[in-house]
């Protein structure tokens, strides 16, 4: 039986079973913190776990899938050249917006790391919370990370930037699409463009425009900030 589990294919159609689960999960209890990536991720580390297999079995299949969040990704300009309207006049600011995000984002993980205590290879790790898993993971492995601890990061940035994320946007009284779809992208990248695409067509596309921005900044910003710390 073990030989099975073991299969690429079955470990795609584990994952796929499992967020199919989630879905619904979620659709029945509405609860937002039954995401269905919580649930999904909470099933497969249950299975693996009863059935003692480790972390590189399941990247037999679960890389497959990995693979697809590249083009997944860039298949998101095709939403952008619908409301390329909406970038043209709003150059500047969209640069600023995501600049200054960036920033902040990895200034706060890696400050919040220090004052706990945190050695550098876990500062390097949690740095490119906020982008999406394909480069995050490229970042951290040429910077000297822990791949697979980032990828948990940026899964865990991503859930909860898509669950809080338009709650906060509510109550700060946010109005305009593409301060929401820039938050959300820049905060909680592909997950939080799944969001935001919920939230409307122009804050989907503005979304999309975070992730590939935030991760241009991002890799050039942390080994920057490396050769600081260092």
């Amino acid at each position: 039986m073990k030989s099975l589990f073991l299969l690429p294919e079955f470990m795609v159609v584990l994952i796929l079973g499992s967020y199919l689960l989630g879905v619904w999960v979620f659709k029945k209890t509405r609860i937002p913190f039954l995401h269905p990536l919580v649930v999904s991720v909470a099933l497969i580390i249950g299975f693996l776990s009863f059935f003692e297999l480790e972390y590189d079995d399941f990247m037999r299949g679960g890389k497959f899938l990995s693979f697809l969040l590249g083009p997944s990704v860039v298949a998101l300009g095709y939403l952008l050249y619908e409301h390329l309207l909406h970038v043209k006049g709003n150059i500047l600011s969209i640069s600023t917006a995501i600049f200054v995000g960036s920033v902040v984002s990895i200034l706060s993980v890696v400050t919040i790391a220090k004052l706990i205590g945190a050695d550098e290879t876990l500062l390097i790790s949690l740095a490119p919370k906020s982008v999406t898993i394909p480069i995050a993971i490229n970042i951290s492995e040429h910077t000297g990370g822990i791949p697979s601890l980032t990828v948990v990061s940026v899964v865990i940035c991503g859930i909860l930037g898509g669950i809080v994320g338009p709650y906060i946007l509510r109550l700060i009284g946010i109005e305009s699409k593409i301060a929401k779809g820039l938050a959300m992208g820049a905060a909680s990248h592909a997950i939080g463009t799944a969001r935001a695409i919920e939230m409307g067509a122009v804050e989907g596309a503005i979304s999309g425009l975070a992730i590939g921005l935030m991760g241009i900044c991002t890799a050039v910003i942390i080994p920057l900030l490396l050769q600081i710390i260092q």
